[in-house]
């Protein structure tokens, strides 16, 4: 009989992931690629980029103060075609599709209170919000293992569509991986991989037998470790049947929400704020990066197993509101004393983070497929955990 109040000893935890053709997922690569053109010709440029997408249909709609000069139809057809929706067969076809582009320029009113005639020391808060960031030590990557494996599973189902080796894969797919879990003293053990759930958008000439065959043995297999799986881990595969029409005739899509795909696939907190379209100035992205950065170099010193950090901001002001760290007791050190490290060994008003973790170079498509965080990127500066003084 377990004692009141006392937790879980074993619990089950899921993650899910999607490839780049899901129309969201869509989405968030066009308003990036639209953010990395501007900065590839103004590293300086203030970036608000929306996106949403239907049957036959791509809108970038918001806010762009800039010097350079995008061609944004060029852009987001681009980014379209690099996703591979590039045949009317498949239902998108990036060279007839209609791109519509409704962008004005950033409210002065903004511009003025939060960075004109700032330098990076003074610069404002884009908006007001709170952000967060995690890491764990139970993957290499110090991410959580079911996110880790859901995006995993979903970048081979891109590589397998895009080198051949699984010829009836189209760009739309979903991954989703539940993990029995060992709850040792706050630290989060897993034990075994007990679902795994994989929708991938397929040609009109394979069998649903083929499919769950191929997904087994080509994409699940080799990607996810034998030592999770066991005679008792249960597969759903294509379990609607077929998926034959996909992306954005199959659903419409925005930017921005898929922020658990994201981030941390569950795991730790989210403030709300989306990442993609949006320039280092926005909190929203940068500071979120921070969080990551310092969960990541916590853990990456031996100074607890697991960590939560959150940081809030307030329009216009450079400082911080709040600042909070949770190591979920499996801390060497008590969090208080945390809270003192990450206050001696990081600055967190918006410009220096920008300066911090290079933020002003045009990385970002890259970034908003499979995941912003526990990647092996050298662009992505916030994934180095930081040498800390303590």
């Amino acid at each position: 009989m377990s004692t009141p109040g006392a937790p879980l000893e074993t619990y089950f935890f899921t993650s899910e992931c999607v490839t780049e053709g899901h129309p969201d997922k869509l989405c968030d690569q066009v308003s990036d690629a639209v953010l990395d053109a501007c900065l590839s010709e103004d590293p300086f440029s203030k970036v608000a980029c929306e996106t949403s997408t239907k049957t036959g249909l791509v809108m970038i709609f918001g806010e762009i103060t800039t010097r350079g000069h995008p061609d944004y139809q060029k852009v987001v057809r681009d980014a379209v075609k690099h996703i591979g929706f590039d045949n009317g067969e498949i239902g998108f076809d990036y060279k007839t599709c209609n791109v519509m582009v409704c962008i004005e320029q950033q409210s002065p009113d903004i511009a003025g209170g939060v960075h004109i005639g700032k330098s990076d020391e003074d610069l404002g808060a884009g908006d007001q919000g709170h952000m967060f960031g995690y890491a764990t030590n139970e993957t290499p990557e110090m991410m959580p293992l079911t996110h880790v494996l859901a995006a995993k599973l979903a970048k081979a189902l891109s590589d397998a569509r895009r080198s051949g080796l699984v010829p009836w894969l189209r760009p739309d797919a979903k991954t989703q991986v539940t993990i029995e879990y060992k709850n040792d003293q706050g630290r989060a053990v897993p034990q075994r991989v007990h679902t795994v759930v994989i929708s991938a958008q397929h040609s009109p000439d394979v069998s649903v037998e083929q499919i769950r065959k191929d997904l087994k043995e080509k994409i699940i297999i080799p990607t996810i470790p034998a030592q999770y799986l066991d005679d008792q881990t249960i597969y759903h595969l294509n379990p609607s049947g077929r998926f034959v029409i996909g992306g954005p005739q199959g659903d419409a899509g925005t930017t921005g929400r898929k922020i658990i795909v994201d981030t941390y696939g569950g795991w730790g907190a989210h403030g709300g704020g989306a990442f993609s379209g949006k320039d280092p100035t926005k909190v929203d992205r940068s500071a979120a990066y921070a969080c990551r950065w310092i969960a990541k170099s916590l853990v990456a010193a031996g100074l607890c197993d697991r960590c939560l950090v959150q940081v809030s901001y307030s329009i216009a002001v450079a400082h911080p509101m709040s600042l909070f760290v949770n190591s979920y007791g499996t801390g060497k050190k008590s969090d208080a004393e945390l809270m003192e490290i990450i206050k001696a060994n990081f600055d967190l008003r918006p410009g220096m983070i920008v300066r911090a973790l290079n933020l002003r170079r045009p990385i970002y498509f890259k970034t908003a497929s499979f995941g912003h965080f526990g990647r092996d990127d050298d662009d992505f500066e916030w994934e180095k955990p930081k040498k800390l003084v303590f």
